[in-house]
């Protein structure tokens, strides 16, 4: 919803700022959208449809109040990917379904876990997408014919290079022209968008020197119609949905993905703070509304929500006029830009592919030659040369083995005895030599999960075969449990149990306390063995102990053991006195 909050201080001078931003983001805008739809496999007039309709809406109900939305790069790989497949019929129903899925995304609020997505996955796969988008303007550069479309990357490139010789010099110099433009605009000429003015540039030359020798969105695509489609809600079976269910995952999940980190640049840029459950919500509305008007996908467009902030925007009002600039272009321009050359727009989605390369993160990361590198990597070739679903999932999965891996080695699992010295318990008292055959006390530091029970189930096997009347868990600095410990546990305290042995817990935290007395592991031990202390646990322990195994030891492992060693008893006694040690 519009809150007024967003609109505080707003006056006459605002107003201006916002509609200077909004011209300005209009205006970059427009060849952008022509250029991802084109890219995605679809009309051009598409790309225009989804930036007005999603420009607008995400700016009036989005939470973020510098954000533009609109098609972008992020969206071409997976969108031909499904055009190829399915057609554009399909698609439009694939972008309503993940509408709904990123409004849902937003409505239980579970935009937080949408960042969690290790940074080397994001990194990778954004290159991966700049890569394809990159070499998938070649052709339209070298104004290449006859080639076919594949899905595959190196499929792609094997096209190119087999049409190689139906280069189109008229088509190299346009685009040639064009991308000087795109470049050096930005620095002689900031004010004015170096992607229009190397589309009008370029587009005029082919015009008077190369008449009907180059290809343009009208010789490939039709005339663009200027006006907007009318409203027809998709035809949608259940079968249907279940085939496009995936398609439609992937592009909810990346639409929710960009569009949170464009927001967190926005915030970055402003030093202010967006909302992103609402952020999400709108651009689920955003992506149902669309598609039942001819739109594709669209998201957070970081470039033009950058472009917006540094043209002085104060409010979501440049958003709105963003889209109403789009609008009015497309019903007066249209049919002008029928004449626009391909190979005029290919320079410009070859930048933005070079801009959102990540090529200086990708760097960073690779030099660090740590798992991170190997994640990025994998999620980098995935994504190149098989499709971005697979880049994402699988370097997600190398991310979490990665983690699972590193954190395996956090837990710490020390056979520990008091010192008499400061009667606090200590690895170095064991290690000297120091041992108590009826009572093993360990330490365990860490978490215990199914990624570190393998460490303490080593332990506990050799524990089990040296037969304590007691185990002694020390557990305050076990942070978290699993089931998966939770489970180790119960086997052994069974064990134990079955030889007539005691397990017995000191220092228990409060998740694993919690997941203790759900499991009913804490009836299993004996709510009685659960202790604050160790004292307290030692304390009992000890009288646990079959005294007349300890006469003749030598290990003196507690202040008790002294007495006991020389006391001949012939049956089971207990050690009344509270252990000197019992810290």
């Amino acid at each position: 919803m519009i809150t007024s909050n967003r609109f505080n201080g707003y006056n006459l001078g605002r107003f201006q700022n916002d509609a200077v931003a909004g011209l300005i983001v209009g205006i970059v805008a427009i060849p952008l959208a022509m250029a991802f739809a084109i890219a995605s496999g679809v009309r051009p007039e598409y790309g225009l449809y989804t930036t007005i309709i999603a420009g607008i809406l995400v700016s009036l109900f989005g939470g973020s109040k510098y954000q533009i939305a609109g098609p972008t790069g992020a969206f071409v790989p997976v969108l031909v990917g499904v055009v190829m497949q399915f057609g554009y019929e399909k698609l439009l129903i694939a972008g309503f379904m993940a509408g709904i899925m990123i409004f849902l995304l937003g409505l239980f609020k579970l935009g937080r876990f949408i960042k969690f997505i290790p940074r080397p996955v994001v990194i990778g796969f954004t290159a991966g997408i700049a890569v394809i988008i990159f070499s998938g303007q070649i052709a339209n550069f070298l104004g290449l014919s006859n080639l076919e479309r594949e899905e595959l990357f190196h499929l792609n490139m094997r096209e190119i290079l087999v049409n190689l010789n139906t280069i189109n010099t008229s088509s190299v110099l346009v685009a040639v022209i064009s991308l000087f433009i795109v470049i050096l605009a930005p620095k002689f000429m900031p004010k004015i968008p170096g992607a229009l003015l190397g589309l009008i540039v370029s587009t005029l030359v082919a015009a008077f020197f190369f008449p009907n020798q180059v290809a343009t969105i009208g010789s490939t695509y039709g005339a663009i119609p200027n006006e907007l489609p009318n409203f027809e809600f998709p035809q949608i079976t259940i079968s249907l949905v279940i085939e496009l269910l995936p398609a439609a995952f992937v592009i909810a999940m990346l639409g929710g993905i960009e569009s949170l980190l464009s927001a967190l640049v926005a915030d970055g840029m402003t030093n202010s703070k967006h909302n992103s459950n609402k952020e999400l919500m709108a651009q689920g509305m955003a992506n149902i509304v669309a598609p039942l008007f001819g739109g594709i996908p669209a998201t957070g467009a970081i470039a033009r929500t950058a472009t917006n902030i540094k043209n002085g925007a104060f409010s979501p009002l440049s958003g709105v006029i963003h889209g109403i600039v789009v609008l009015l272009v497309l019903v007066v321009l249209a049919p002008y830009a029928s004449a626009i050359p391909l190979a005029s727009m290919a320079p410009i989605l070859m930048f933005v592919a070079w801009n959102m390369s990540e090529r200086k993160e990708f760097a960073h990361i690779l030099k660090t030659k740590t798992m991170d590198s190997f994640v990025l990597i994998a999620a980098f070739l995935l994504t190149v040369f098989v499709d971005l679903t697979t880049g994402v999932v699988g370097g997600i999965a190398l991310a979490l083995l990665a983690f699972v891996k590193k954190m395996s080695g956090t837990l710490k699992v020390s056979k520990v005895l008091p010192d008499p010295a400061d009667k606090l318990v200590k690895p170095e008292i064991v290690q000297q030599g120091s041992n108590c055959p009826q009572i093993n006390i360990y330490t365990l530091e860490g978490p215990l999960f199914f990624g570190s029970t393998e460490k303490f189930e080593e332990e506990l096997e050799e524990i089990l075969r040296a037969k304590p009347r007691v185990l002694l868990l020390r557990m305050s600095q076990v942070t978290f449990i699993d089931t998966s410990g939770e489970a180790l546990l119960t086997k052994v305290v069974k064990q134990f149990k079955d030889q007539k042995q005691q397990v017995m817990i000191s220092g228990l935290q409060q998740q694993p306390k919690e997941l203790f007395w759900k499991a009913g592991l804490h009836k299993v031990i004996g709510q009685k063995y659960f202790f604050e202390h160790t004292g307290e646990a030692l304390y009992s322990a000890l009288g646990q102990l079959e005294t007349n195994k300890c006469i003749g030891c030598k290990q003196f492992a507690f202040s008790e053991c002294s007495k006991l060693s020389r006391e001949p008893v012939k049956s089971r006694g207990t050690a009344n006195s509270r252990p000197a040690s019992a810290t």
